[in-house]
């Protein structure tokens, strides 16, 4: 179980101390309206007339010490000025309704007009049933708003507290740019008493959301804070003006004589991988995980760092053959990289994608196609390196058409030199002398124009 903060305790937790200013209450002018104004508790039943709302309304406001199941404001977090929403859960659980959505449509419009980062700090049951498909159509709003933000360029991070469910998860929660769990919360769409009774629980928790894509980091409350900085920090950074260049070589070695030495050289298990370019690329960096369709792949690596002060989002393939979810992913970070207006940095590093049954069901064709598909409508510079494997189109669909560099323990082939030997109807060991027909050596792929050229060790170029 985890604690339940209050709205405002939750806000304390995670910002700078004083650093919150609530906005004022949309005023709500209406026939559901009392003598108590909009957020008076003397007003009728609402818009249902549903005996008894005035009421529920009244304790909830005497308990909590609100008028309203969310608290709106402004505040810093790690020194970055943000427009935060808080639910208070103690409120109705949380839920929402038609003021729920005045308040939360005008957080929106005061971070679009500010240009704030909005970071929602979410715990809701879900829309509130006293005020029926009028609560319900405050979801619709909150998409409106969200899309909106999305279109400004402006990025929203969510919090998911415990509970999220409902409504709130299908909006704020799952369409946030970066998704935030803390530990043991309830998470999903279903709340725990609407859902089947033999469910599994931890399909409806926080790590079970995160096991399934839909949460890119659980994280303890204590870490919360400086997450959220760090989060902020590097999306406010600088943008650099053109592509990143790429990393250095790791590893110290000569470009290999024959396409078989190549071959060798690539699927050395001591060759340096994706993480070791990627820590020493990056002086901060902070991933995102999952498709938000279902599945993760432990052999992508994707997120944003800091790169000499600037903000760059990278995608990496850790050496395994790539699953349909973390093709996705990458399509998922390159996208929203082009909407911040943040250069990317992918590194090519796999034998290919995978290809078992699982992976087809999974959709591999349309995932593949949908990367090829983000990197070609990227507005922004992007940057390939290939690291070690570039295996058919499976690699392929990470490189950038143009800005493609290669280190010297690398090979980039149309197919394995064992599988096209096979093709070719050709013996096992005659696949060292196809690897020299394919021209798959880092040099050769210089010369045709491939990659524009071999990264030495040292400083990047």
């Amino acid at each position: 179980m985890t604690t339940r903060h209050s709205a405002r305790a939750a806000i304390a937790s995670v910002t700078d101390p004083g650093s919150f200013t609530e906005l004022p209450a949309p005023r709500r002018e209406s026939p559901a309206d009392g003598p108590g104004g909009p957020d008076g508790p003397d007003g009728p039943d609402g818009p249902l007339e549903w005996t008894g709302y005035a009421d529920s309304r009244a304790r909830a406001a005497a308990r909590t010490g609100e008028q309203e199941s969310v608290v709106t404001g402004t505040a810093r977090i790690g020194g970055h000025e943000t427009a935060v929403v808080s639910f208070e859960f103690g409120f109705l659980g949380g839920s929402l309704g038609e003021r729920t959505g005045d308040r939360l449509e005008a957080a929106y419009a005061h971070a679009r007009e500010h240009r704030l980062p909005l970071v929602s700090l979410i715990a809701t049951g879900g829309s509130r049933m006293q005020e029926g498909m009028l609560a319900l159509t405050q979801l619709q709003r909150v998409a409106r708003q969200c899309v909106l933000t999305r279109a400004a360029g402006l990025p929203q991070l969510a919090v998911l507290r415990d509970p999220t469910t409902g409504g709130g998860w299908a909006t704020l929660g799952a369409g946030a740019d970066v998704v935030l769990a803390l530990p043991g919360a309830q998470v999903g769409f279903a709340g725990s008493r609407v859902r089947p009774a033999d469910a599994d629980p931890v399909a409806y928790s926080a790590e079970g959301q995160y096991a399934a894509g839909h949460v890119d980091a659980v994280v303890a409350a204590a870490e919360l804070p400086g997450t959220l900085a760090g989060w902020l920090r590097v999306l406010a950074a600088p943008r650099p003006a053109g592509p990143v260049e790429p990393p250095a070589a790791l590893a110290d070695v000569a470009p290999p004589r024959t396409g078989w030495d190549a071959v060798l050289q690539a699927r050395h298990p001591d060759r340096p991988r994706a993480a070791a370019y990627l820590d020493a690329y990056f002086e901060l960096r902070l991933p995102l995980s999952g498709d938000r369709a279902g599945g993760t792949d432990p052999g992508m690596l994707c997120g944003f760092g800091l790169r000499e002060g600037r903000a760059v989002a990278y995608a990496a393939q850790c050496g395994t053959a790539t699953r349909p979810a973390g093709y996705r992913t990458a399509a998922r970070v390159v996208r929203l990289a082009d909407r911040l207006g943040i250069p990317v940095l992918t590194l090519v590093d796999t034998p290919g994608a995978a290809n078992d049954a699982a992976a087809e069901h999974a959709g591999a064709g349309a995932a593949i196609a949908d990367t090829f598909a983000a990197l070609a409508a990227a507005t922004v510079p992007v940057t390939t390196l290939l690291i070690g494997e570039g295996g058919s189109g499976g690699a392929l669909a990470l490189a950038a058409p143009g800005n493609t560099w290669v280190t010297p323990d690398s090979y980039f082939s149309v197919i394995a030199p064992e599988l096209a030997a096979a093709i070719l109807k050709r013996p096992p060991e005659a696949a060292p002398a196809t690897a020299d027909q394919l021209r798959i050596r880092p040099q050769d792929l210089v010369a045709l124009g491939v990659a524009r050229g071999i990264v030495p060790p040292g400083q990047p170029r």
